[in-house]
C-alpha cells in the first residue's frame, strides 16, 4: 500500500508556550483558592511558614516609596553643600511625619583618585562620612529604628541617596 504515512509527526495543535502559560496560570488560580479556603486566623500562620520555608523574612523588608539626593559634594570632602543639604532636610522631615516612613542614608564616592577620603585614602570611609553628614544635616529627633545609615563602595558619583520606606504599622 502507498500513500501518506497515517503515522508521520504532525504539528503541535498548540504552541508550548501555550501550554506553559496555561499551567501557570492553573497553579496561581490554584493558589489563590488554597489561601481563600483557609480561615481568616490561620492566614498568619499560612503566611508566616511559608516565610519560613522560602528562607526570607518578608515582613522586615521595607518598601521604598519616596527618594531624594544630596548632590554637589567637592571631590575628596564630605561638606553637605549649604542650600542642598538645607531642601533635603526640609524634604525628609515632611515624609517622617507618617510614623510608618524610615530613612535609608546611603553615601557614595564617583570612584576616581581624587574622591577618597584624605586621611586614609579611602574611598568607602569618604562615602561613610557623607552619609553621615547628610543624616547630621537631616536629622534632629529621629529614633534609631527610623534610620539606617550605610556606605555603598560602588561608584555612584559624589552623592548621598536618601530613600524614604515603609517599615509597617506603628505597634
Amino acid at each position: 500500500m502507498t500513500g501518506p504515512d497515517p503515522f508521520a509527526d504532525a504539528a503541535p495543535a498548540r504552541s508550548a508556550w501555550m501550554v506553559t502559560l496555561a499551567d501557570l496560570a492553573l497553579l496561581l488560580a490554584g493558589f489563590l483558592v488554597l489561601v481563600q479556603a483557609v480561615k481568616p486566623d490561620d492566614r498568619v500562620a499560612l503566611a508566616k511558614s511559608m516565610r519560613e520555608r522560602f528562607g526570607e523574612d518578608m515582613a522586615t523588608a521595607p518598601v521604598a516609596v519616596q527618594a531624594g539626593a544630596l548632590s554637589g559634594f567637592a571631590p575628596g570632602s564630605a561638606a553637605a553643600p549649604a542650600g542642598e543639604a538645607a531642601r533635603l532636610a526640609g524634604w525628609a522631615r515632611q515624609e517622617l511625619r507618617d510614623p510608618r516612613a524610615a530613612l535609608s542614608i546611603i553615601g557614595s564616592t564617583d570612584g576616581s583618585p581624587g574622591d577618597r577620603d584624605p586621611a586614609t585614602g579611602n574611598a568607602a570611609l569618604l562615602a561613610a562620612d557623607r552619609a553621615r553628614a547628610a543624616a547630621t544635616a537631616i536629622l534632629t529627633e529621629v529614633p534609631n529604628a527610623r534610620l539606617a545609615i550605610a556606605a555603598d563602595p560602588r561608584p555612584h558619583g559624589r552623592t548621598v541617596r536618601v530613600t524614604v520606606a515603609l517599615i509597617g504599622e506603628e505597634k
